[in-house]
């Protein structure tokens, strides 16, 4: 381990002590499925918004975000900054909806509003993404940085960092991942800062990093004919990505629906949305900070391993790798835990209803333990990823994957007369197209279409694609509901707007307190899109 010294080393060593012992802590209260799955339904807002942070912020973004960043500047943040207003549309719209049905996932909410089929389609498609994306792109990323800094080869990092992982994750169940990422958001965060100061001191402070970058590198809203980010794709198309993110994943919003009420779990989601402002600054900026530090010379998802690796001393060093770990490690487990809650509720209670609490949880642990296996066989296969634009490849799958379902989930709960013919036709409309424009692309890539029109689809920009497809889908939705029979009264209860019976109790000081914090949060984006223009 070249790059590490004892103390480095000691850090780290606390860090996998300390997950570990929350892993074993959380064994001893996970006997129940509610308890393993949603963490008793009694986790407190402070932990909920620690916990969306951290599962988001994943090793992709701390390589990702900076190589991005190091590239075309500051544009990236853009979709961590969008996020804001999605988790206000989580916290205000969705999770009251989420929390009066009392579901465990959120293919059991699409089954409840528009039938079974949808909830296989979600749960399938979401099964899938996850192996594919979340687990492969998580361990090549990590297992770069752990090259650089501890002198690791990649593979023998992504079995360390999927066993270590994987054991917290089936011991303590969601409660171990929940007060894990409490931890591990303090340890990134401070890493991150760290490292971003550090870096702005050795390139002669803000002036001289502006001096030495091109000055779009400054600007949040890029032109038309930008390639990756144009202002009307993040306008028109990000939106649409975010809410399928951050208020349809099971990956996600596992954490809200193990809120002890609407209360905290709508603080948590503001919590969560005032913790986004900060990956912009120590997450995207250490890109820009290496531009300038090196004349331009050393780019791309390498970028913020180089900052590790050649200005951080002995015991800083050791910080921000735990910090690294730790946003590896919380995304990784909450995909484990999340895809085990799919798999066991969704296909082996439907399979065996009758099945005891103790029956599923252990299910549910084996699930888990499924996905760590499944995880150490994709690893010979990640190092055939490509590392230079590895946060805009992600995006574009998502833009592919999320329209169809964001469209089902939106109209689902602001529209009655949506009925499940409509939702399937949208989605299977959503899925033909989206897989049309990844086989194009990557068809292009290998070797340049002649047609012009396949050219095009191929080549628009994905953000662009995703506001198409949405429409596309929503218009789909609409006609073939309109033209089928209406839904029934039991799939609008408790589902869709105007149609609640009963309400959630809120305290008053609770909603003012959010609603205050909300308007905040807002008009801190607006001044923050303004300032970088």
């Amino acid at each position: 381990m070249h790059a590490l010294s004892a103390v480095d080393l000691i850090i780290i060593a606390v860090y996998f002590v300390t997950v570990m012992a929350i892993g074993s802590y959380f064994r001893k209260r996970a006997r129940s499925s509610t308890q393993y799955f949603l963490a008793g339904r009694n986790v407190g807002w402070i932990a909920i918004g620690a916990s969306l942070f951290a599962t988001n912020i994943s090793s992709e973004h701390f390589l990702g975000l900076a190589g991005t960043g190091s590239k075309s500047g500051l544009a990236v943040g853009q979709f961590e900054w969008l996020a804001i207003l999605i988790l206000l549309l989580l916290g205000w719209v969705f999770t009251p909806f989420y929390l009066r049905s009392g579901v465990f996932t959120m293919p059991e909410f699409l089954e409840r509003r528009f039938g079974p089929a949808s909830r296989y389609y979600l749960s399938l498609v979401s099964i899938v993404a996850y192996v594919l994306t979340k687990v492969s792109i998580s361990l090549y990323a990590g297992g770069i940085l752990l090259s650089e800094v501890a002198g690791l080869d990649m593979y023998t990092s992504a079995v360390i960092i999927v066993l270590a992982t994987g054991v917290y994750t089936i011991l303590g169940g969601l409660a171990a991942v929940i007060y894990t990422d409490l931890v591990q958001m303090f340890i990134l965060i401070i890493g991150s800062a760290t490292l971003t100061l550090i870096g702005l001191h050795q390139a002669g402070g803000w002036d001289a990093v502006v001096a030495q970058t091109p000055p779009e590198f400054w600007s949040m809203f890029k032109p038309m004919s930008d390639p990756d980010f144009p202002w009307t794709g993040i306008v028109l198309g990000a939106p649409i990505m975010g809410i399928w993110y951050w208020c349809t994943d099971q990956y996600i919003v596992q954490r809200v629906l193990s809120a002890r009420n609407l209360d905290h779990a709508r603080s948590g989601t503001i919590f969560a949305g005032f913790l986004k402002i900060l990956p912009v600054f120590i997450l995207v900026l250490p890109g820009v900070i290496t531009y300038a530090l090196t004349n331009g010379q050393v780019t791309g998802d390498r970028a913020y391993a180089w900052m590790v690796t050649t200005l951080l001393p002995s015991g800083l060093r050791g910080l921000v790798v735990a910090g690294l770990l730790a946003a590896l490690m919380s995304s990784l487990s909450a995909m484990f835990n999340s895809t085990s809650t799919l798999v066991t509720i969704d296909i082996f209670k439907r399979l065996r209803p009758n099945a005891s609490d103790a029956s599923v949880v252990r299910f549910g642990m084996m699930a888990t333990g499924g996905m760590v296996l499944l995880g150490l066989l994709w690893i010979p296969f990640i190092g055939k990823m490509s590392d230079e634009r590895m946060f805009v490849y992600l995006q574009s799958v998502s833009g592919y994957i999320a329209p169809p379902i964001s469209a089902c989930f939106l109209f689902g709960i602001l529209w009655k007369r949506a009925n499940k013919y409509g939702a399937m036709s949208a989605l299977l409309t959503g899925l033909g197209l989206g897989s049309a424009r990844f086989v194009l692309e990557i068809r292009n890539k290998m070797v340049p279409l002649e047609n012009e029109f396949l050219s095009f689809v191929a080549t628009v920009n994905f953000l662009h694609y995703a506001a198409f497809l949405f429409a596309v889908s929503s218009l789909v939705l609409v006609i073939v509901s309109l033209s089928t029979a209406p839904p029934s009264r039991a799939q609008l209860v408790n589902l869709t707007v105007g149609e609640v019976d009963g309400s959630i109790p809120l305290k008053a000081r609770w909603n003012g307190v959010n609603a205050v914090a909300s308007v905040i949060l807002v008009m801190a984006l607006i001044f923050l899109w303004w300032t970088f223009r």
